[in-house]
């Protein structure tokens, strides 16, 4: 028994007729009638009252039935989940980091998707754990990371440096301590550079550890906190946000990550693009 035998019995059900099903599914009436042949066989059961007049489902037919289309139904779902969208010559699956999505990752994967209108592309949120499971088992085939993913089959590059910026919702320069201050953890380099330069003696009331969320707390709330350029620029633009004078800048590496195998695919992500 396969989906093709299922298709044919639920054709002939729906058409009612050996004849019309064998013209909608572009074959001869003789194979319609072996299709059936090898499903009842299959199951031990007669599904159908063959005649000149047309079929009729048996009871044990009309039980099958359902279990047909959901049979059939389920295996279309599958085919569109793995199977590659029409139109298009590969599938490129890219994972990203959480708070990168907000600004580079989104700026990446759209400037990928612009080069290369031949491939289908999808994107997938996670910390970075989890995309280095990821990337181990294929799953994804490369991603943007705070930090350089090194493993076996694996391959990596410095995207760029992020700039990470002090910005206020009120125009001021630089002050020891903003008790409006709030603190994003944007990974380990930046908590290093951090420390260097603000004492640890003042804590932040309010702590994230997205940049989107914190963004809306400013926006919301009103205070400061450094946040990546990308992810504010627009918002400084519209001076709903103003960069704190005289207060120094941070920056972050970025590291685009593939699998060695995905190179013959896609020999682009050595490269700038």
């Amino acid at each position: 028994m396969n989906i093709t035998t299922i298709r044919t019995f639920l054709a002939v059900v729906d058409s009612g007729n050996l004849n019309k099903a064998a013209d909608r599914l572009n074959v001869t009436q003789s194979t319609v009638t072996a299709r059936l042949d090898s499903l009842e066989a299959a199951l031990g059961q007669t599904l159908l009252v063959r005649s000149r007049r047309g079929t009729q489902l048996t009871r044990a037919g009309f039980a099958f039935r359902p279990h047909a289309e959901a049979l059939v139904r389920g295996w279309d779902q599958a085919q569109s989940a793995v199977g590659l969208p029409k139109g298009f010559s590969g599938l490129f699956s890219f994972a990203c980091e959480f708070d990168l999505w907000a600004g580079a990752g989104k700026q990446w994967f759209d400037d990928a998707r612009k080069a290369h209108t031949d491939l289908a592309f999808e994107a997938w949120p996670a910390a970075l754990d989890e995309i280095k499971s990821w990337l181990a088992s294929g799953l994804t085939d490369a991603a943007l990371t705070t930090e350089p993913v090194a493993g076996p089959q694996l391959k990596s590059r410095d995207y760029l440096r992020e700039r990470i910026v002090q910005v206020a919702t009120v125009p001021r320069r630089v002050m020891d301590w903003d008790p409006r201050y709030i603190y994003v953890d944007l990974g380990s380099e930046f908590r290093r550079q951090h420390a260097e330069v603000w004492s640890n003696d003042r804590t932040a009331s309010v702590s994230y550890a997205a940049s989107r969320w914190a963004l809306d707390h400013l926006l919301l709330e009103g205070g400061s906190a450094y946040l990546p350029k990308s992810v504010c620029k627009h918002h400084l633009e519209r001076r709903e946000l103003h960069l704190v004078e005289g207060s120094p800048e941070f920056s972050r590496a970025l590291s685009l990550v593939w699998r060695e195998r995905t190179d013959g695919a896609f020999p682009w992500l050595s490269a700038d693009h």
